[in-house]
């Protein structure tokens, strides 16, 4: 039920849209080579491995033929149950062959369910009689996009979505009572979603907050600069989180020196770029023991770091 790929394709890096450039110049940069584009699907010889902008990685792919519709989905269910579709080209083709497969549950989330647990393999039609398989990818999320049922109505702004993805892809949430600090907290979405989750949140920012975030029982304001404050002389916190719009060194400077301190057991921040990807600063970050560093499918032009404490 399938072959290996054509001169040796070992790997498939799926981007999101309008970052393929930057999963493009890391897989350059790292020695990693790319064969084909398949829309924002990347087809590798080289074999799969950490890919900061990379929203999935097909790590098992194969050449399956599909020459009826029938027989496609024939193939794909003696793989394995579970499918997704990354439709790329001849979509009415693939819709139908992703139609006649088991249905696979992909609803939104209701923040902080966690991840779907249930192994999940990516197909994509290649040509109309082949398919590209692989029953293993790094993501359980369809396309490596988890969506949630929005609050419309409480943030102050979406920004807290990429919060709530990046504890999901986490699989680690603060638990009520543990403290946060978060820096460069204005207008508040990520205060307002860790007080929701019942812990004791800190928003240090000289911008104001929404009133009512600042308002809410679990939030206290500090109306400084994220910069300006001396993590030896701050008590220590179960969580530090970052928001903060700066040039990309000057976070991966706070980071350090937070980590130095010993004053904050897990971190998450958001790696903002202005102007072109810096892809040695983001390599910088991903080498700090412990860390993840990933593109979400809630991020813009930034990455989303996390070191977090053992379990």
């Amino acid at each position: 039920m399938g072959k290996a790929l054509p001169e040796g394709i070992a790997s498939a890096w799926l981007a999101a849209e309008g970052f393929e450039a930057e999963l493009a110049e890391e897989l350059a940069r790292t020695g990693r080579r790319i064969a084909a584009w398949h829309g924002r699907l990347a087809l590798s010889p080289d074999p799969p491995g950490a890919a900061a902008w990379a929203l999935d990685v097909w790590t098992a792919p194969r050449l399956v033929p599909a020459p009826s519709i029938k027989a496609a989905a024939a193939a794909l269910r003696a793989l394995q149950r579970n499918w997704s579709l990354y439709s790329a080209a001849h979509h009415r083709r693939a819709a139908l062959i992703a139609a006649a497969l088991p249905p696979v549950k992909a609803r939104p989330l209701v923040f902080p369910e966690p991840a779907p647990t249930a192994p999940l393999g990516a197909f994509t039609l290649l040509a109309p009689d082949l398919m590209l398989a692989s029953p293993a990818k790094t993501s359980p999320f369809v396309n490596g996009a988890v969506r949630f049922v929005e609050d419309r109505t409480g943030p102050p702004s979406r920004a807290y979505l990429k919060l709530w993805e990046a504890l999901t892809r986490l699989g680690r949430r603060p638990l009520p009572g543990e403290t946060c600090l978060d820096l460069g907290a204005a207008p508040g979405g990520w205060s307002w979603a860790l007080a929701k989750l019942g812990a004791r949140v800190v928003a240090v920012d000289k911008a104001p907050l929404d009133p009512a975030v600042a308002a809410l029982p679990e939030v206290t304001v500090r109306a400084e600069s994220a910069f300006a404050l001396d993590p030896r002389r701050e008590p220590p916190v179960d969580w530090l989180f970052s928001d903060v719009v700066c040039y990309p060194a000057r976070l991966l400077a706070l980071v350090r020196r937070w980590i130095a301190a010993g004053k904050a057991r897990h971190l998450v921040c958001t790696v903002k770029f202005q102007g072109p990807t810096d892809h040695a600063i983001a390599a910088e970050f991903a080498a700090i023991p412990g860390a993840v560093l990933f593109h979400g499918a809630h991020n813009r032009h930034e990455l989303t770091f996390a070191r977090l404490a053992p379990a």
